[in-house]
């Protein structure tokens, strides 16, 4: 069973613009959070997880930052789980179960993939105003306390 997020001793927030440049920045910073807490460069599910990660905030910045100016990334993690989620503030909620064959969702489609095959889960919350959403990944992954 994987530990819901709010639950999970590790903690790391980053809110950024939404622009281009934040995919990277996200990247970098969840590699240097992950090596924080234990889950080293070959770590099942790790490379697996910085790509959900990256199509996730290219996602926000592609399609919700004319109505979000800013994109956060919450992290969570504690021994077998790594968990992430990326807020914006636009209103639509986008489907998790879209065929990869279907022209809008491919990218979606990919995440559930590989969120599924590492035997995770996803789930979309939207913000108690209904103004925005946050796409939860919580994944099975070995980290270990510093």
């Amino acid at each position: 069973m994987i530990t819901p997020p709010d639950t999970l001793p590790y903690r790391h927030a980053l809110t950024l613009p939404a622009v281009g440049s934040a995919v990277r920045v996200v990247r970098e910073t969840a590699e240097q959070v992950l090596a924080e807490w234990g889950a080293g460069a070959r770590e099942r599910g790790r490379d697996a997880a910085l790509l959900i990660l990256s199509e996730l905030v290219a996602n926000s910045v592609r399609h919700a930052a004319a109505l979000s100016p800013n994109v956060t990334v919450l992290f969570a993690g504690g021994p077998g789980t790594f968990a992430f989620g990326v807020h914006d503030r636009h209103p639509y909620r986008p489907a998790l179960f879209a065929s990869a064959g279907t022209a809008p969702g491919r990218g979606l489609a990919t995440v559930m993939e590989l969120t599924h095959g590492l035997g995770g889960s996803a789930v979309v919350r939207g913000d108690v105003d209904e103004g925005g959403k946050s796409v939860w990944i919580t994944l099975p992954m070995r980290l270990g306390g510093r």
